[in-house]
């Protein structure tokens, strides 16, 4: 089974993208350092409803973006949002930004892929995004975002701002020890985030399975069938 973004032929990514990357996972080596709060990955599945609410009241920030209501915001309507809003991001970072997110490569950012658009802004700790967080009224949804960067540590044993097959499988096996079946849900579930199947899974691959996880932007959500034998 493959990925649920499934394989792309090619990935874009460059200078300025790898650039991106590297601070998104400077900024998870630091939040490791300071631990987390998540004891097993049953604790993460038990806030799925409270995560799913909490990324819902995005929507009206991404209608606020999305000007010609298409059901998605292109590169122009981010600029011009920015813009309106009198957020000094230079063109440039605003570009990486947003093909960071755009994961289709369709040049449009839909709901699921704005929403971790908006948690890497949360993350990027630099004044330009200080001053986005507070304009577009991020602060409102500081206890979501620090949940899953939460579980994202949990997962990060060795935290160096990646998380391995063999770290999902040691999760997995916390939350369920002696379950016969633990690696082949670790591993299910690593195939799910690992979209460009690198063998590491950064914080935005783990932002784009977890919108799926909890059913945003697709038609259907983890079943319950899948998880039921990780919740006590």
């Amino acid at each position: 089974m493959g990925g649920v973004f499934g394989r792309h032929d090619s990935i874009k990514r460059s200078s300025h993208g790898l650039k991106l990357e590297s601070r998104m996972v400077e900024s998870m080596r630091q939040r490791a350092s300071h631990g987390t709060s998540v004891k097993s990955f049953n604790t993460i599945i038990m806030k799925f409803p409270k995560i799913d609410e909490g990324l819902r009241n995005c929507k009206a920030i991404f209608e606020q973006f999305d000007e010609d209501s298409n059901g998605e915001i292109d590169k122009e309507e981010l600029k011009h949002c920015f813009q309106k809003l009198e957020i000094s991001f230079a063109e440039e970072e605003i570009s990486d930004l947003f093909e960071a997110c755009d994961i289709n490569e369709d040049m449009g950012m839909k709901f699921n892929e704005f929403i971790v658009f908006l948690c890497l802004v949360y993350l990027l700790n630099e004044p330009a995004a200080s001053e986005a967080k507070t304009k577009m009224g991020l602060g409102n949804l500081e206890s979501t975002f620090e949940t899953l960067v939460d579980a994202f540590v949990f997962l990060d044993k060795n935290k160096d701002g990646y998380v391995s097959k063999d770290e999902m499988i040691q999760a997995i096996n916390e939350s369920i020890p002696g379950e016969r079946s633990s690696g082949r849900i670790a591993m299910k579930r690593f195939e799910e985030m690992d979209w460009d199947k690198n063998g590491m899974v950064t914080f935005k691959e783990f932002l784009f399975a977890f919108t799926r996880w909890v059913g945003i932007g697709e038609n259907t959500r983890m079943r319950m069938n899948d998880v039921e034998v990780m919740v006590e």
